[in-house]
């Protein structure tokens, strides 16, 4: 079975072929039916969730086998990744910690493949190397990054990611001596940790698959097990992360029910004065807290669906004398923070961040400049400096770091990469459309100034739309090459993010999860109806939750686009609570083991959706064993279930990186060889003209 080869050209060349591909390998069948709530399901490949089986292993070979043959062979891919390298071989520096007058931070330089952690003594000092990746292992998929800095800067703690897991290790350094410490933490997922004042010890929180989370403290020189402190009683679904105070006094524990969070539990100790924990709320509502001295500061969606900032005196902590500091606004609050002494308040302004600055009982103390129209977090530091760092990204500029000066208000330039990128070249711009049910709903372009729409030009779109997530202006490289190379990039901010507060995310959860295809369909139509592009110009990427949404739209639309890369997704969706941390998300989906909840995920589970005849468009899956968050059995098994069903000869393919993961890696070289194959398969199917 053959593809329908589709024209491209590359650099001016003469006119050349989409690669072809020969009938897929297949793969054997093994039904498992079930009923669930009087329906009958049957699964034809729940044999490939054994990650770890000799057969699956096999299977896995295979297809990687025959995505490289495809992939490997597309015309004009050695440009393409040359091209991208250039954005993604960059100097690039981590926002730095700022301790007593030193700056710790992570940094790579263009001509290296992985970030060291380095320390910079003072304004003018020169940066000094602390740990060398190369030192921890040769394996380029490893990575290191900061997770701590005492109080007095004499001690950090750093963590140590394999592949692409969420798990990590972490070890201790002496930054006066220059030497590692033997207090090291196990491979594991950490919600917290903090290196008591006086360097005596740390505190930290761990989950375990099966166990949940718990909240230790472990003494400096010891061995053996770690006292645990808290998280007897609670199950897997609740993740527990712990927080010290800058003076090492108080000890707060939060406990989180759901992803998105739907209930959260908040509890402090007094560790001058010894005692229990004490509880400052229990609530079906998510509290981001934040240690202002001996204030607690709480950004909370609780009786503001927008978010308002309140004020706990840890003294007396009682609801009844929260005081209310920062209103709800008409703006949502994306995030909050409080350093060199006062409280930064990030709002999305029509999807853009704007930054407002208070004192910490509330007074207005005007607003942080930011260097554009973008994207940025509250400002970071500790409460008793005098400086906040700060990062800026727009969709034609990487993220760059800012230090802002309160005592000045002066915001400098800390660290600016150099890209081979001209934002004077490109226009961006947002536009409104309607959704299916009338809803209008925003939309990001960017493309080269002087573009005339002529239903005739690539185009790339990405969305997410889920778990209250906002997907603001940032520098993609995919994204910035594919507009170099003449061709359209499409963000539209779907319901089920958190762009527009709670109402615009509950619009987008539960039953409702059929607005968020909807709205991006009505932007895909959009785009057409413009002459942005056309249906066999247009090209679709998106992952994790955004995976879910590609999955729905080759299911519901497969007539609508010319080619789509479904990266780490979800697709099985009476099953994703089963796997892996999947239970967490059913405060964001539901379940299939509720009756009621099981009926929608039914009707558009990617998964139970694919029909047998039907002519799907390119697909390309990408997944690795290194993801412990999203099972890549979900990119496995609707590989098997999409390659059997298809009809139209187009590619489906799954790129299987068996150290790849969730996010990633921390190498330069293998994110290249990433975005390579994803622009490469999309060029490839839709014609992208690459510029010499």
């Amino acid at each position: 079975m053959k593809t329908h080869p589709v024209p491209i050209m590359f650099s001016g060349a003469a006119l050349m072929f989409a690669a072809t591909i020969g009938a897929p390998p297949p793969t054997k069948i093994e039904p498992v039916t079930e009923t669930l709530h009087g329906v009958t399901v049957t699964d034809l490949y729940r044999w490939l969730e054994d990650q770890d089986s000799h057969a699956t292993r096999a299977w896995i070979e295979v297809q990687n086998n025959y995505a490289r043959g495809y992939l490997d062979a597309i015309p004009g891919r050695e440009q393409i990744r040359a091209g991208l390298a250039a954005l993604i071989k960059i100097d690039a520096m981590t926002t730095p910690i700022a301790c007593g007058g030193r700056y710790f931070f992570g940094r790579r330089t263009a001509r290296e493949d992985r970030f060291s952690l380095y320390m910079r003594p003072g304004d003018g000092g020169k940066d000094e190397i602390l740990i060398d990746p190369a030192m921890v292992s040769s394996d380029a998929s490893t990575s290191v990054q900061y997770q701590a800095v005492s109080r007095d800067c004499r001690l950090m703690a750093y963590a140590i990611r394999r592949g692409g897991e969420d798990e990590t290790e972490i070890r201790l350094f002496d930054v006066t001596a220059r030497r590692p410490l033997p207090d090291a933490l196990p491979r594991g997922r950490y919600m917290g940790f903090d290196i008591m004042p006086n360097n005596s010890g740390f505190y930290y929180a761990r989950f375990t698959n099966g166990q949940g989370s718990r909240v230790y403290y472990h003494a400096m020189g010891t061995e053996g097990v770690d006292r645990e402190l808290f998280g007897s009683g609670y199950g897997p679904n609740h993740r527990i992360g712990e927080r010290l105070s800058e003076d090492g006094r108080w000890l707060l524990v939060a406990v989180f029910d759901g992803v998105p969070v739907v209930r959260t539990e908040l509890y402090v100790k007094d560790l001058q004065a010894g005692g229990t924990f004490r509880t400052i709320v229990k609530d079906n509502a998510q509290f981001d807290p934040e240690f202002a001295g001996n204030t607690l500061l709480l950004n909370t969606n609780w009786k503001a669906l927008n978010r308002h900032i309140l004020r706990v005196d840890l003294e007396h902590p009682a609801q009844d004398q929260w005081k209310e500091i920062v209103p709800e606004a008409p703006q949502a609050i994306e995030t909050m923070s409080a350093a060199a002494g006062r409280v930064f308040v990030a709002y999305l302004d029509n999807v853009s961040t704007h930054i407002k600055q208070f004192d910490i009982d509330g007074k207005p103390l005007g607003d942080a400049r930011l260097p554009g129209i973008g994207s940025s977090g509250a400002p970071k530091g500790r409460w008793s400096g005098g400086e906040a760092f700060l990062s800026f990204t727009s969709f034609v500029e990487p993220s760059a770091t800012y230090r802002y000066q309160v005592s000045t208000g002066a915001m400098d330039l800390w660290f600016r990469p150099k890209v081979p990128v001209r934002p004077d070249d490109f226009e961006v711009k947002q536009v409104w459309y309607s959704s299916k049910d009338g809803t209008r709903v925003p939309m990001f372009l960017v493309y080269r100034k002087g573009l005339r729409p002529n239903g005739n030009t690539p185009a790339l779109m990405t969305a997410y739309g889920g778990f209250n997530i906002s997907q603001t202006p940032a520098f993609m490289p995919r994204a910035a090459f594919w507009v170099q190379n003449g061709g359209v990039f499409a963000l539209p901010n779907l319901r089920g993010g958190g762009e527009f507060g709670e109402n615009w995310h509950h619009a987008g959860m539960f039953e409702k999860k059929q607005n968020v295809f909807d709205d991006f369909i009505a932007a895909a139509e959009w785009l057409i109806k413009n002459h942005y592009t056309s249906q066999a110009k247009l090209a679709i990427m998106g992952g994790s939750n955004g995976g879910l949404l590609m999955g729905a739209m080759m299911t519901q639309r497969p007539d609508l686009f010319g080619a789509i890369d479904c990266e780490a997704p979800l697709l099985d969706m009476l099953r994703f609570h089963k796997l892996l941390v999947g239970s967490w998300w059913a405060a964001e989906y539901g379940s299939a083991d509720d009756p009621k909840q099981f009926k929608y995920l039914y009707k558009y589970s990617p998964y139970h959706n694919v029909r047998s005849g039907v002519k799907y468009p390119p697909v390309l899956f990408a997944t690795g064993d290194g993801d412990t968050r999203v099972a890549p059995a979900h990119a496995r098994k609707m590989t098997a279930l999409m390659q059997a069903a298809n009809a139209s000869g187009n590619p489906v393919i799954l790129r299987y990186d068996a150290k790849g993961g969730h996010s990633a890696v921390g190498s330069v070289s293998k994110r290249i060889d990433e975005e390579t194959d994803s622009i490469s398969f999309l060029a490839d199917r839709i014609g992208l003209r690459v510029r010499e």
